[in-house]
């Protein structure tokens, strides 16, 4: 797949860095379905595996939620680009999740946002992360922008 965005334009919007950023690229925009699609490539490398578990390595459901939340940060800089272009602060308000599949070293875990509603100072959110077709996490987002 394609990048739509690359890390160099994802760094422009997301306040996140290293060890702290969890989209790799972006790879659909479709503003009028109001939808992203991202990517995260994993790898042994990651820091959060030689803790979460050594001797068999998953990602964290915190992580793949957080991988998520800068999807959805993603696709609100799409949609609301004059909003987005001041640097506004984002935090999560409520999450409701469902963890279906483990994540492991070498999954490309491919991350798909859809609005739900966005406003000037809020968005709630219709998130899902998979691997291949295999959903690994199914997710309802909701955000503040300040």
């Amino acid at each position: 797949m394609d990048a739509v965005w690359n890390i160099e334009k994802i760094q422009q919007i997301l306040p996140h860095r290293y060890p702290f950023i969890f989209v790799d690229r972006v790879v659909e925009i479709d503003e009028a379905a109001k939808k992203i699609v991202c990517l995260k490539n994993l790898t042994i490398n990651d820091y959060f595996f030689a803790g979460h578990f050594p001797e068999q390595p998953v990602m964290p459901g915190v992580i793949m939620i957080e991988a998520l939340a800068q999807a959805a940060i993603l696709l609100y800089a799409a949609l609301k680009p004059e909003i987005a272009a001041k640097k506004p602060i984002y935090y999560l308000g409520k999450i409701e999740a469902k963890f279906l599949k483990v994540v492991q070293p070498g999954d490309v875990l491919i991350l798909e946002v859809i609005a739900e509603k966005m406003t000037g100072s809020a968005g709630i959110v219709n998130a899902r992360a998979m691997v291949g077709t295999e959903p690994a996490v199914e997710a309802r987002l909701m955000f503040g922008i300040k």
